[in-house]
């Protein structure tokens, strides 16, 4: 996992419900921790594009459903800014489900375009993504 060259505004609060954009049998998951947000005691904390999280199958497969599971945050609605000074958001949010905490994703085909920030720190993702943003 590399750093991230933007400054990514975090836009999504802990307890977001965050559609996936992957086949991997879960359709709508619920953000309840993040392996990369760091905040002092109390503070309840977020997530922005890149950030692999931890959340809970809230609709899906009846297989996969109230589990938990690893996901990539690969588009967000929340504006943020890159390096060169260029303004990214998306129409919505998206996460991809992934199996270990390396970004091997679980699904095989993602649908819609990705941010170029997951793209660069999850180069596993970015694989079998179609766009790039």
């Amino acid at each position: 996992m590399e750093s991230v060259k933007a400054r990514i505004t975090k836009g999504l609060n802990f307890g977001a419900w965050i559609p996936t954009c992957d086949n991997s049998g879960a359709n709508i998951i619920k953000l309840y921790g993040s392996k990369t947000c760091k905040t002092v005691k109390g503070r309840i904390g977020k997530a922005g594009v890149g950030d692999l999280i931890l959340a809970s199958v809230v609709r899906g497969k009846p297989e996969m459903r109230k589990q938990t599971v690893l996901a990539v945050i690969v588009r967000q609605k929340k504006e943020y800014r890159r390096a060169n000074g260029m303004r990214i958001k998306f129409e919505d949010n998206a996460a991809v489900v992934v199996k270990d905490e390396k970004g091997n994703p679980k699904g095989t085909i993602l649908k819609g375009a990705i941010a170029k920030e997951a793209a660069e720190r999850w180069g596993n993702v970015a694989k079998i993504a179609r766009i790039i943003v």
